[in-house]
């Protein structure tokens, strides 16, 4: 089994910083992708950022220029650093992964319990 583990949420200020974490742990073959999701209560799930292993990172127009997404791949981790935060980037964020299991070597997608990120003075 694969588990993703989030930290990092909490309240910041309007044009704040914070910095979001994601480990991923288990029996892991390989990871394919890494990234981050963000849903408001009554709407849909959209992409953040997203790291791959082929490719390079890829930033959500909504918030590019404000986000930055890396991974340490010694420690299967994925940081998000989020500057300049608004009022309209509160949301609750998932880390999403695409992982291949050591028992199947097939990639199947995770996600983590989500954490709360609320923009507020």
């Amino acid at each position: 089994q694969v588990q993703l583990v989030e930290s990092g949420g909490g309240l910041v200020q309007p044009g704040g910083s914070l910095s979001l974490s994601c480990t991923a742990s288990g029996t892991i073959y390989a990871i394919y992708s890494m990234g981050w999701y963000r849903q408001s209560p009554g709407k849909q799930r959209e992409l953040v950022a997203q790291i791959t292993s082929c490719g390079g990172p890829h930033v959500a127009d909504a918030v590019k220029g404000r986000c930055t997404i890396s991974k340490d791949n010694t420690k299967n981790t994925a940081y998000l650093q989020m500057n300049s935060r608004k009022p309209e980037d509160t949301d609750t964020y998932y880390c999403n992964a695409e992982v291949a299991h050591v028992a199947t070597l097939h990639p199947r997608e995770y996600w983590g319990q989500g954490t709360q990120v609320t923009v507020s003075s």
